[in-house]
């Protein structure tokens, strides 16, 4: 049986993720109060449910600190990973703004000022901080909300027990991810941007890939983030971590970052070492536009 469970800060996308893992096939239960997460799943593993997806937040205020220990006894026999959805203040405020809903921890007093709304948000980091730590992270902020969709769904795909490790290329002028453990910098490789034949690509098109291949620094600088990864996976394994999120980043997020995430992904994800043999492999492309987004090869 996989669980997963949905947790993160309102507004950044989590009745997206419960609908995209219903619509894989998961039961799925909303808002569900933490004392009841095992019997729930003690229940659905009776009637032989092998797939289930939970979105726990906020509103079950301090009951939400006992979700580490929930997993770590569920983790002692079933595959169980938990997701944190997260995004910027400025995200947030255009969301709840467009969307005129109240945030659910805002007084019920206070009108729904920008002040309150902020203070709200505060106060749910703080609730959750403890949850986000053990959590793989997905910033949200630039998201659509069929890319967050599909970057659960390639989760789905994903669930054997293993640390999960995370390639993410985006584009520095959006903004650091905030999902991103480790961050590299591309910046310092030629753009293929300012080359006119390729500033309509994208680093998914062969055309850029060969323009980069021909830099010497972009080889060698892929070989360097390899063996930073090959030296310190095993650090971050013995840590207890589940999760690790590279970060890879250029300008726009449009050419050099996401050439280099699909190099990497393709390395980490063929490589049979033992050091690999137990590592989730994933990557996705943050800033890249869905006209642009495909699979590397």
């Amino acid at each position: 049986m996989s669980i997963f469970i949905i947790t993160g800060i309102s507004g950044s996308g989590k009745s997206v993720a419960l609908r995209a893992l219903e619509d894989a096939g998961y039961d799925c239960v909303d808002n569900l109060p933490v004392s009841l997460l095992e019997n729930l799943v003690e229940t659905l593993q009776t009637s032989g449910s092998e797939h289930i997806a939970v979105a726990i937040d906020a509103r079950r205020g301090l009951s939400i600190q006992e979700i580490p220990t929930i997993i770590a006894k569920l983790k002692k026999h079933l595959s169980v990973q938990l997701i944190f959805l997260n995004a910027t203040n400025e995200a947030l405020l255009k969301r709840f703004s467009e969307t005129r809903r109240r945030h659910p921890l805002s007084a019920k007093n206070l009108d729904h000022s920008q002040k309150s709304l902020i203070d709200a948000i505060d106060l749910e980091r703080q609730m959750l901080s403890s949850l986000s730590e053990n959590a793989l992270q997905i910033d949200t902020s630039n998201a659509l909300s069929s890319s967050l969709r599909q970057w659960i769904l390639d989760l789905t795909e994903n669930t054997q027990p293993g640390l999960t490790l995370l390639l993410e290329s985006f584009g520095f002028k959006s903004g650091l991810p905030q999902d991103a453990d480790l961050v590299f910098d591309l910046r310092c490789i030629p753009n293929p941007y300012y080359e006119d034949a390729l500033r309509h690509l994208s680093g998914n098109d062969q055309e850029v890939v060969d323009f980069l291949n021909l830099q010497p620094d972009f080889e060698k600088l892929r070989q360097d983030i390899l063996l930073f990864i090959h030296n310190w996976l095993p650090k971050y394994q013995k840590s207890g971590r589940s999760y690790l999120t590279v970060g890879v980043g250029c300008t726009g997020g449009q050419h050099r970052s996401v050439a280099m995430v699909n190099h990497l992904f393709l390395s980490c994800s063929k490589n049979q070492t033992d050091l690999f043999k137990n590592i989730n492999c994933l990557y996705r492309h943050r800033d890249l536009s869905a006209a642009h987004n495909k699979s590397p090869h």
